[in-house]
């Protein structure tokens, strides 16, 4: 099966160099996931970062039936940033090679074992929509979207088209460390 792979470039060119290494290093999540069918690897150079430091910025995203996987990293270098993305995608599929084919063996739930970190504070509300996003929703039962909410670092809430409902569902972390699921109806 051929995995799609794009490399895209904000305020820098993309040269042959840079594809180069990105492929060589994308090529080992090959060995590590069979199941994968999309790999995006976006680069960027941000002139206006307050820090030297974090000019660079490396974004991994990994699809997959099933899953999504992202990572993002800033360095004062771009193959630095790269490789520090890399490293963190590593992690991530290591951890969720673990979860789904290593089991638990007592028979738990993954909601039971998924360790629950509280909101720290209400989201601010903005006058105004700053920025639009677009993405392809894998449907995926409740525990699914549980663990697929903690493998991308999302905090506060995961948006899922459920299998069980056909319905599009708001998973969210509630204040009491529990999970709350919004199941929207239109009348």
């Amino acid at each position: 099966m051929a995995i799609e792979m794009e490399i895209t470039g904000k305020n820098m060119e993309i040269s042959d160099r840079i594809k180069e290494y990105v492929g060589k290093k994308v090529e080992k999540f090959n060995r590590m996931l069979n199941n994968m069918d999309e790999i995006k690897v976006d680069l960027a150079h941000v002139k206006t970062a307050r820090s030297a430091a974090d000019r660079h910025v490396a974004q991994l995203t990994i699809r997959g039936k099933g899953f999504i996987l992202r990572t993002e990293e800033r360095a004062d270098d771009l193959f630095a940033a790269f490789d520090a993305a890399v490293e963190k995608m590593q992690r991530q599929i290591e951890r969720y090679k673990g979860k789904h084919f290593k089991g638990r063996g007592d028979g738990r739930s993954a909601a039971e074992v998924t360790p629950i970190e509280g909101m720290t504070g209400e989201p601010e509300v903005l006058p105004s929509i700053m920025r639009r996003k677009v993405f392809r929703m894998v449907p995926m039962d409740e525990n699914e979207a549980i663990e697929q909410m903690n493998l991308l670092g999302h905090e506060s809430f995961f948006v899922f088209f459920n299998v069980d409902t056909n319905n599009v569902n708001v998973l969210y972390h509630r204040r009491d460390g529990t999970y709350g699921l919004i199941i929207p109806e239109i009348g």
